[in-house]
Formats: C-alpha cells, sequence, structure tokens
C-alpha cells in the first residue's frame, strides 16, 4: 500500500492568488534611471549646472554693472589679452571679458527659460483644449494658418520696433505666438488619444472632459512635452541673441550674449578672443542644453523603460 507522507493539503490564500510576480514599477525612477545611464548625458547636465551657478553667482562677485563705464582714456586696461587674472582677455573699455560674458549667459539663460516655460505651459494647456473640442479645433485652425504663413522672427521683430526694447518687452513678443506651434502639436497628439477605448468607455461613463484630459491624455504626452522643451530652450536663447545681435532686442544697458557678439565681432581682426568667448559658451550652452533635453524626451518615454 502507498503511504500518504508524499502528499500534503495546499491552503487556499486569497491575497497570493492576486500576487503579481512582476517587479514593482516607478515611472519616475525608471526615467532617472534610463537618463543618468547615459554618461554623455550626465557630463553635459554637469556643465549646464556649472555654467548656470557661474553665469548666476559671477556679476554678483565680480560687481560688473553695464552702466560704470571705466576711463576709457586708460589704455593699460584695454584689449589685454587672457591671462590668470583676466581669462578672457579684456575688451575696448578695459572690462574683464570674464566678467561681462557670465553677465550676458546670466541674461540669455533666464530669457530662454521664461519664454520657454511660457509657451510650453500656456501651448499644452491651449492644445488639450483645441484637440479635444471641435468647436474650438475650428477658431484656433483658422488662427493656427494665419499665423504660421508670418515668419516667427519677423513678428517678433516688428512687435520690438512696435513696443520697444527691453527685456519683458522680449519676452512678451516671444511669446505672443510662440505658443502656437507647442498648441498645434499637442492638438495633434491629444486627436491621436482621445478616440482610444477607454477614453471613449470613460466619456461614457460620464467622466468630465477636464478629467480626461488631465488623467487619461496629458500623462501620456510626457516624452512629447519633453521633447518641445529640448528644442524650445534652445531656440528662445538662439531667438534673443539674434536680435540683440540686431540692435532690436534687449536694452543698451543690458548685457547679453548676442550684444556682446555683434559689440566685439568689429575686433574680430586684431583681438578675436573677443568674439570667441561669448560664441563658445553660447555653443556649449545651446548644445548641451538640446543633447540633454533630447535625453529627458527619450527617458520619458515608458517604452525605453525595462
Amino acid at each position: 500500500m502507498m503511504s500518504d507522507s508524499r502528499f500534503e493539503f495546499v491552503k487556499i490564500d486569497v491575497q497570493a492568488s492576486e500576487h503579481i510576480a512582476a517587479p514593482a514599477y516607478s515611472y519616475w525612477r525608471s526615467v532617472s534611471r534610463a537618463f543618468f545611464a547615459k554618461k554623455t548625458t550626465v557630463f553635459l547636465l554637469i556643465v549646464v549646472i556649472v555654467f548656470s551657478l557661474i553665469a548666476l553667482i559671477q556679476p554678483i562677485l565680480s560687481g560688473y554693472d553695464p552702466q560704470i563705464v571705466p576711463n576709457i582714456n586708460d589704455a593699460s586696461m584695454r584689449f589685454l589679452g587672457p591671462s590668470a587674472q583676466y581669462p578672457f582677455g579684456t575688451d575696448d573699455v578695459g572690462n574683464s571679458v570674464w566678467d561681462v560674458v557670465w553677465a550676458g549667459t546670466k541674461t540669455s539663460l533666464i530669457i530662454g527659460f521664461i519664454v520657454t516655460l511660457i509657451n510650453t505651459v500656456v501651448g499644452v494647456f491651449v492644445g488639450a483644449v483645441w484637440g479635444f473640442s471641435k468647436k474650438v479645433d475650428k477658431f484656433m485652425l483658422e488662427v493656427y494658418n494665419i499665423v504660421s504663413s508670418v515668419p516667427y522672427i519677423l513678428i517678433v521683430t516688428v512687435l520690438m520696433y512696435a513696443i520697444g526694447r527691453g527685456f519683458w518687452q522680449l519676452v512678451f513678443a516671444m511669446c505672443v505666438t510662440g505658443w502656437l506651434g507647442t498648441a498645434y502639436f499637442i492638438r495633434t497628439q491629444v486627436m491621436i488619444i482621445r478616440d482610444r477605448e477607454y477614453n471613449l468607455a470613460s466619456k461614457c461613463l460620464g467622466t468630465p472632459t477636464g478629467r480626461l484630459v488631465t488623467r487619461n491624455i496629458l500623462p501620456y504626452l510626457i516624452s512629447v512635452i519633453m521633447t518641445i522643451v529640448a528644442g524650445d530652450i534652445p531656440g528662445a536663447i538662439g531667438t534673443e541673441v539674434t536680435l540683440s545681435y540686431l540692435g532690436i532686442g534687449l536694452g543698451v544697458d543690458t548685457p547679453s550674449l548676442g550684444r556682446m557678439i555683434s559689440k566685439y565681432a568689429n575686433y574680430f581682426n586684431g583681438y578675436p578672443h573677443l568674439f570667441w568667448a561669448p560664441v563658445l559658451v553660447l555653443a556649449v550652452v545651446t548644445v548641451s542644453l538640446y543633447v540633454i533635453g533630447q535625453s529627458l524626451a527619450d527617458a520619458s518615454d515608458p517604452r525605453t523603460h525595462m
């Protein structure tokens, strides 16, 4: 007779039957893991942080004031070459180019981040409503078709001539229509997602439109929004530099990389270091911000998470 000692009864555990064997998943932890896995991105992030800190702190420590012009008659301080005391040399009035560069970098970074923040917030909000409402869609399409037919830089230039030069005038001019491209892109993405089965089911169950947009649609667009921001920040800095280079952006007393490039281009033949100092800082900042933004956009895409 076979013994029953090889068998035992198993107790039924309701909670164990509901247990999911898959590992715990955290979206933001996966985003950070994917982002920091790229050594190049981490290096560029450190570079941007260091540059930003220098741009914020150096003008305060140096006491540089663009409204105070040193004694131009003191020829001993003019057009000095790079040295330990003056890493970027001195300019035509004896100012340390190191101090001027970081003061200009501070202005350009602040404008880039403020303009991008305003355009992204307004563009995402309007685009979400635009893509979900057919009534709004008809009106906004006409607005978009009219505005998009005019070059963006031309609109900003005309506004700057109309309202005058200045920091907040430039921010206003760059934000008047700057959000429209973001809104149109978000509108297209919302229209793709809004008709999926779970959204149709939520709508049939009486879920409010606002909740559908904020809970069912926008979370899926995080990577898309990151992609937009990745291009908008260096783009805004580039627009500021272009307008300041042309002399229609910031005021005379406001330092910026564009104004420096425009001014020091006149001394390129004899003192090229004056021109290359702001150009190299601008190139490093804009390229680093773009690469970081693209990496963050890729990391924000759940399809890249393992």
